[in-house]
């Protein structure tokens, strides 16, 4: 069983949103339309930033209300988790280049600031 600390979930949001990242690399719209493995692995760890945060926010809510697009991701996870069949792939395609790095570097910055104190 894991600790309760409410930084692990974070490190699991991170690197879920840094393997989204690296899965998508430079690849385009079209790439990621035409491939199912690699559809289904991006939301897949879109789905553990989604859960990683949502559980972050009943540990310690202060944390995550630093972080603007975690009720986005929270949501998000629950529209992948139960409306699989409304997902857009655009929308998810675009959701993970532009929303999802910047809340990768909400997360790496509250985790750099836990290691300093």
């Amino acid at each position: 069983m894991r600790s309760h600390d409410p930084l692990i979930p974070l490190e699991d949001a991170l690197t879920a949103g840094s393997a989204v990242v690296r899965f998508l690399g430079s690849r385009s719209l079209a790439d990621y339309e035409g491939d199912p493995m690699l559809r289904s692995a991006v939301e897949r760890q879109l789905m553990i930033v989604g859960e990683a945060l949502n559980r972050t926010l009943r540990a310690a809510p202060e944390l995550v209300n630093r972080i603007p697009e975690a009720p986005e991701a929270i949501g998000f996870r629950k529209l992948l988790a139960h409306g699989y069949d409304e997902v857009v792939d655009r929308l998810v395609f675009n959701l993970a280049h532009e929303r999802l790095p910047l809340l990768i570097d909400r997360v790496r910055a509250i985790l750099d600031e836990s290691d300093k104190t």
